[in-house]
């Protein structure tokens, strides 16, 4: 049990949830999350947001990172006016898991985006969003799938070598103008960018898709792997 890597997970900060008699203040995570991390072999931490100032610190005690999916990220990040369809700020989560992506960057801590987190990516190394597309959202509280096709000599390929991929997804946003240094390694059937990665000695994959929400284990476990 002692030589599984230890994974941190961002979690949603809630301002009222109900479970039982309560109904409360409340950082959580999905259940699919743990699960993923857990059948991959890593022992699954939650990372509620704090004050960005510790992120390095958090960083350094975890062996690797995973920004969940969630809320759209706040167009001012990227240098954007909000568009009728986005949705209201996470300016908490915004910054501790922008805090997050720069320390696991900055000390080569292996990290994977899902969604939400692929988009932060982005935005961490300065790229914009596409705030509403149409066709990624089966309906509202449905996840649907579509395929995903690998670009080939991508680190993503070598993970998920298949032709192309059926994969859960909802969302409504996505990547736009690319981030510094990152290459885009799959793709929807409509040119959607569907994963990035950061090429160099690091272990860095952002996906749209939510890995959690199916059966496929192969991302996270190569993120486990590469935390070992």
């Amino acid at each position: 049990m002692s030589g599984r890597p230890l994974i941190g997970v961002s979690t949603y900060l809630e301002s009222k949830v109900s479970w039982g008699v309560w109904e409360l203040p409340a950082a959580l995570l999905p259940a699919g999350y743990p699960r993923l991390v857990q059948a991959a072999g890593g022992l699954a931490s939650m990372l509620p947001p704090d004050d960005p100032a510790y992120a390095a610190a958090v960083v350094a005690r975890l062996d690797a990172v995973v920004v969940a999916g969630g809320p759209d990220v706040e167009p001012v990040r990227y240098g954007a006016e909000r568009e009728e369809r986005t949705g209201p700020p996470a300016r908490e989560r915004d910054a501790w898991e922008l805090a997050l992506i720069e320390a696991a960057l900055a000390s080569g801590t292996p990290l994977l985006g899902i969604c939400r987190g692929m988009q932060l990516l982005n935005v961490a190394l300065g790229g914009t969003l596409v705030q509403h597309l149409d066709g990624h959202t089966e309906r509202v509280g449905a996840f649907g799938t579509h395929p995903v096709k690998p670009v080939p000599g991508t680190l993503y390929a070598s993970i998920v070598p298949d032709a192309s991929t059926d994969v859960p997804t909802y969302h409504h946003q996505a990547v736009d103008r690319l981030g510094r240094d990152l290459v885009v390694s799959a793709h929807a059937e409509d040119g959607t960018v569907e994963a990035v990665e950061l090429p160099g000695p690091g272990w860095v994959l952002g996906v749209q898709w939510h890995p959690e929400m199916g059966e496929d284990t192969r991302v996270m476990a190569a993120l486990v792997r590469a935390a070992s």
